[in-house]
Parts: C-alpha cells; sequence; structure tokens
C-alpha cells in the first residue's frame, strides 16, 4: 500500500456560521494540497454559506461540495413526534398532529419544542389532543421568541432590524429585493449594504439573485410580533 494510504487521515468538523475563515487559509491550504495530506474537513452552516464561501475564497465550489440538509417532509415530521410518543403509550389525534406539523412547517428544533410543551400540557393519560396543542402553542412561541429568534434579532443593529420590518411586513417570503426597498421608500442599491450584513449575520440568505428571505422559518412571524 502506498505510504500516503496508510497514514492517518485529520478529520475537521467545524461549524461554519457568521465567519468565513475556514475558507481563507490558503497557507495552510496550499500545503495540503502540495504534499497531499489526507485532511477531510466537513462542516455545517445556513444556507447562506455557499455564497460567503464564494465570496471569501475563489473556486470554493471546486474545494468544497455543498449538500442541502432541508428541513422534514410531512410524513418525517409526523413520525419525529408520534414515534417517540408511541414508544410511551401516547397517541396523538389525527388533528393534533396536523397542527404541528402545520406550525413547525418541518423545522426540526421547532418541532421539538411545540411537541414538548404539548406533551407537557396534556391532560392524557395517553392521548395528546388538538385542544392540547392550541394550549401549548403559546407557551412554545414564548420559548422561541426569548431564545431562539431573539438572540439572533439582537446581532442585528438599527438599519439591518428596519430592514428585517420591511421584509416581514410583506408577509411569508421569498422577498424580492425591490419590494422590501419600495417598502422602506429607497433604492434596491441604497438598502443593498444592510441586505449584505444580514445575509453575513445569518439572518438571511439569498437563494437566488435578486432574492431574499429569512434563513429559518417563523422568523418573519416573530419579526411583526416583536417589532410592531
Amino acid at each position: 500500500m502506498p505510504e500516503h494510504r496508510r497514514r492517518r487521515w485529520s478529520v475537521a468538523t467545524p461549524s461554519f456560521g457568521l465567519s468565513t475563515s475556514p475558507f481563507n487559509d490558503s497557507a495552510r491550504a496550499g500545503r495540503i494540497s502540495q504534499e497531499q495530506l489526507p485532511v477531510l474537513v466537513a462542516g455545517a452552516g445556513l444556507p447562506s454559506l455557499p455564497g460567503l464561501a464564494g465570496d471569501a475564497k475563489t473556486y470554493a465550489e471546486r474545494l468544497f461540495a455543498f449538500r442541502g440538509i432541508n428541513s422534514l417532509d410531512d410524513a418525517e415530521a409526523r413520525a419525529a413526534l408520534a414515534d417517540p410518543a408511541q414508544d410511551g403509550n401516547v397517541h396523538w389525534q389525527p388533528d393534533a398532529l396536523d397542527r404541528v406539523v402545520d406550525r413547525a412547517r418541518g423545522y426540526p428544533y421547532f418541532l421539538q419544542e411545540f411537541g414538548k410543551h404539548a406533551w407537557d400540557v396534556a391532560g392524557g393519560p395517553d392521548e395528546i389532543t388538538a385542544a392540547d396543542v392550541e394550549t401549548a402553542t403559546p407557551f412554545a412561541l414564548a420559548e422561541l421568541d426569548t431564545g431562539f429568534f431573539r438572540v439572533r434579532i439582537d446581532r442585528a443593529n438599527g438599519e439591518e432590524r428596519t430592514y428585517l420590518a420591511a421584509m416581514a411586513s410583506l408577509g411569508t417570503g421569498p422577498y424580492a429585493t425591490g419590494d422590501v426597498a419600495a417598502v422602506l421608500s429607497r433604492t434596491a442599491t441604497a438598502v443593498g449594504p444592510h441586505h449584505d450584513a444580514l445575509i453575513r449575520r445569518g439572518l438571511c440568505y439569498s437563494p437566488r439573485h435578486g432574492v431574499i428571505d429569512f434563513s429559518v422559518p417563523m422568523f418573519d412571524e416573530f419579526v411583526r410580533r416583536a417589532m410592531t
């Protein structure tokens, strides 16, 4: 077996969040390439990551393979709630599942929060009902608002928050950047720096040119609750 195949692999698993520094260490990357070192980098990030990688490093798309991890589909979301409950001999009523799945939009952490609070308020002894979900919803939203969403919006400055509020005022995304600018009575070019900053902060992403959206579901609802 060739010597380089007998070497141990070095595996790095960073979280590529707001920093693009993993793509900028050209000296280290060059040495790895020259010496054919067996290094594997596997990372995770928000939907804005491919664009940030391209900005930070020319031809990043040739260096890395990007694989999307989407929200759960309807069947997967239902199973994520129903199967663990079934293990505890607890049954979700179909309409209760319908409400949670519709509310959480397949986002695993949101399913966890809504499921947890529905479980906590359920009278039981072996069933979670639609009424339980309705009772639990304000508690789940409060948990998300004070933790998950608040820590994200706190990254934004005043003008960036104004941009987020303009997006949310248009309803559910994605949003044409020209429409957001029109809400602010400004040109798309004038508000471009705020658009770009929100993408760098991981609060938004651009699914295609001229379009922007929140990086997680339900963020628009939170912005309307918190900023109106």
